[in-house]
């Protein structure tokens, strides 16, 4: 399933949405309260643009590669020599998870502002999460990989645990928290949209962001956040006319300062041994600038892009959400995958780990991809043709 799993497919709303006022509640004005615009449907279309589409598939092969690399082992050999020409290489290809999971979340608010949530978006996002669980934790406990234990079932039958940093469990509290937002977005004008952003961002991002500052942020906040800020996308535009042409620029320039950010602190961790300097600072968290920014310019830049409806594109796009939930399940995929099946580690300091770390991010995706079309196809339409549907 889409991970916004929506209906809406335009992706230029702020200039086709204009409408005659209707009453003292709404106007042409941008400062007007947009009760009314905000739940009209854009431009009807039974194909889906590819743009956006193809982001989440750039996007979701990012977050595997990131995963290659933080959920591994390989930090720590990396941290013996930050400056070695593999290590620089592992730094920078698997820096972009937070940036990614920005990308993410804002697809979801650009859409999900002008749309609404229903039992059956809901329950097809919860199955899909509880699918996943049950059977990749039952697959390891019947081939003996996994000990049975209670806090191993308790995980599989109640994955919605930790509130803090675990995307899925945040997404899905967030994910109820839409119709809430969209009421309270309902409620302001572009001026006060705009000023609730900037508020965010000065709390969130900008003091977030410097060092011995401790922000106590967890995912669900910061997804109010984005939403916030792709909502106010959606519905205005960005406040700052930049052609599409130049908003590709500023990605590329984001993504050059992003790695020369994560080169210099790799650097600064040899200056200063006994400091534990992050390397990943700018962009170590899905609040820090960086991350940030280099997600914001590159939507603006996908957004707009012109592609036109491509089946293969929107297939695979569709189950990019399965390809977290699954090769990210638990700590005990995290062990099988990176460590005793690909052994990561263990190709740190040979001629092959480039290749191996680009084939591995590759084939995991693939897989996924696969494994999630199948579900998609003989569990969730059959059990929502019969079932959900009648609700």
């Amino acid at each position: 399933m889409y991970i916004s799993d929506i209906q809406i497919v335009t992706t230029h709303p702020a200039h086709l949405c204009k409408k005659t006022p209707t009453s003292v509640h709404e106007t042409d004005g941008d400062n007007a309260p947009i009760r009314e615009r905000i739940h009209k449907s854009a431009p009807s279309c039974k194909e889906r643009n590819s743009n956006l589409e193809l982001y989440r598939i750039i996007v979701m092969l990012l977050i595997v590669a990131h995963h290659y690399v933080v959920n591994s082992g390989l930090m720590s050999v990396m941290k013996e020599e930050p400056l070695h020409i593999q290590s620089i290489f592992l730094y920078l290809f698997g820096m972009w998870g937070k940036t990614g999971i920005n990308c993410f979340v804002m697809i979801t608010g650009y859409f999900m502002c002008k749309s609404h949530i229903s039992l059956r978006k809901f329950m097809k996002l919860l199955l899909e999460v509880y699918f996943y669980n049950v059977v990749i934790t039952g697959i390891f406990l019947l081939t003996g990989y996994a000990r049975p234990s209670f806090s191993t079932v308790f995980y599989a039958l109640v994955p919605i645990q930790s509130f803090g940093v675990n995307f899925v469990a945040c997404f899905v509290v967030f994910y109820l928290l839409i119709p809430f937002l969209n009421l309270l977005i309902q409620t302001m004008n572009s001026k006060l949209h705009l000023r609730l952003i900037l508020l965010c961002l000065l709390v969130y991002c900008m003091i977030g962001t410097i060092p011995k500052i401790t922000l106590g942020v967890n995912y669900v906040s910061w997804f109010v956040v984005l939403y916030f800020i792709a909502s106010y996308i959606r519905l205005y535009g960005f406040p700052i006319k930049i052609s599409n042409r130049n908003w590709g620029w500023l990605t590329l320039l984001s993504i050059l300062i992003s790695m020369a950010s994560v080169v210099f602190m790799a650097w600064l961790s040899t200056v200063f041994v006994n400091k534990n300097i992050p390397v990943f600072w700018f962009v170590a968290d899905s609040n820090h600038i960086m991350a940030l920014v280099t997600a914001l310019c590159s939507f603006m830049f996908f957004k707009d892009l012109n592609i036109r409806y491509s089946k293969v594109i929107n297939l695979i796009g569709a189950s990019t959400f399965g390809v977290l939930l699954i090769h990210a399940n638990s700590d005990i995929m995290r062990q099988w995958l990176w460590q005793d099946i690909l052994n990561n580690v263990g190709q740190y300091g040979t001629n092959t780990m480039v290749l191996h770390a680009i084939l591995s991010v590759i084939a995991i995706f693939v897989i996924c991809i696969l494994v999630d079309m199948l579900r998609m196809r003989f569990v969730e339409k059959p059990l929502f043709n019969k079932c959900v549907n009648k609700l």
